[in-house]
């Protein structure tokens, strides 16, 4: 999906869009669909050679593109990635709080660690993001988007700590909509379903087959990553000027009917394969083993 086919080129032209796990996945994808609507984009994660690639993608929609090197767990590196883009664009008009972090694991083998780890990136790193540029979405009476999950609402195996997190994204989602819209910020949440070309995707394709998996969706395929950016641009454009505290679901049906394919298919990949899960996750979680974006 092509979203200029839709939308007019200059829809955010002279808009500065902040984006948290910029680098890739979903998070890249939706920087992209605001940068092909004439936004002006910052992308902000824990890597610069991510960031510096996803840069380089984003620089062909000839638009300015800035990168920030910032952890959201760390709420003075929050403020500092977002100081130093009002510099270079201006304020922020759209921020989006899409970092997060995942991996499977049983509970009972959850250390608390790896369980706080996504808690961290997740929630807090949310939180951390959100009051960082709140000055500057009330000064342009912007527009705040959260990536949640379905874990949020319905229980996963293997998926406590991701459950927890993405409960407590979507709480405070509805939270700021409720105290800020005072200030004309809206805030709202996507649920992306099972999406093509992403991290998460890949990982569980790993575990079972892209047939087990789109056979949990009623329209029977992944989600291409333009469909889920088209949702999060329309929710921040003036289409939704009245819509605030909404969680969106993206999902082609996927959660109508429950997790329960879910839980089987990696229950029984890991019946298969008991290495694919650790007796323990480690009190350090591997780099590898948590990542920036879906």
């Amino acid at each position: 999906m092509d979203v200029t086919k839709f939308l007019p080129l200059d829809l955010f032209a002279g808009r500065v869009v902040f984006v948290t796990g910029g680098g890739s996945g979903i998070n890249l994808g939706i920087a992209s669909a605001f940068a092909a609507l004439g936004a002006d984009v910052a992308i902000c994660g824990r890597s610069a050679d991510r960031l510096a690639g996803a840069a380089e993608q984003l620089n062909g929609f000839g638009h300015r593109v800035l990168t920030q090197v910032a952890d959201v767990r760390d709420a003075e590196q929050l403020a500092a990635a977002l100081d130093a883009s009002e510099r270079s664009a201006g304020p922020a008009d759209v921020v989006v709080c899409g970092a997060a972090g995942n991996f499977v694991a049983a509970a009972e083998n959850l250390s608390p660690n790896g369980f706080r780890t996504v808690v961290d990136i997740d929630l807090l790193g949310s939180f951390n993001t959100s009051r960082a540029a709140f000055d500057q979405l009330r000064r342009t009476r912007g527009a705040l988007l959260f990536v949640s999950a379905a874990q949020a609402y319905l229980p996963f195996a293997y998926q406590a700590h991701v459950g927890a997190a993405k409960a407590g994204v979507d709480s405070l989602m509805r939270n700021l909509a409720l105290e800020w819209g005072r200030y004309g910020i809206r805030s709202n949440s996507i649920v992306p379903g099972p999406t093509a070309g992403t991290e998460g995707m890949r990982r569980l394709g790993d575990v079972a087959g892209e047939e087990t998996w789109t056979s949990m969706v009623p329209l029977g395929r992944y989600a291409e990553l333009e469909e889920i950016a088209a949702m999060a641009v329309v929710l921040c454009s003036p289409l939704a000027a009245y819509v605030t505290g909404a969680q969106v679901i993206v999902d082609g049906g996927q959660g109508l009917s429950g997790s329960a394919l879910f839980n089987n298919a990696v229950g029984t990949a890991l019946d298969k394969m008991p290495d694919a899960v650790p007796d323990r996750v480690p009190d350090a979680v591997p780099a590898d083993a948590v990542s920036g974006t879906r």
